[in-house]
């Protein structure tokens, strides 16, 4: 393995990090936008799948206690 001077080193990240795409403030925003509105509706689903089984498990209980 070559070993690179400290000058060098950083002129490599210079290249590197200028080839980097990034994005846009509004593909930014959009994506934020995105993950919220997942975690949201994943949480609903969560939620009532919980709300399902606990009803479900009360009333089987209910049965037999």
């Amino acid at each position: 393995m070559v070993k690179t001077n400290p000058l060098q080193f950083i002129q490599q990240v210079r290249s590197e990090v200028s080839k980097v795409a990034w994005p846009t403030r509004r593909e930014v925003f959009l994506t934020t936008v995105m993950v919220f509105v997942m975690a949201t509706v994943t949480s609903i689903f969560f939620f009532l799948v919980d709300l399902l089984i606990r009803s479900g498990l009360n009333g089987l209980l209910g049965l037999f206690g």
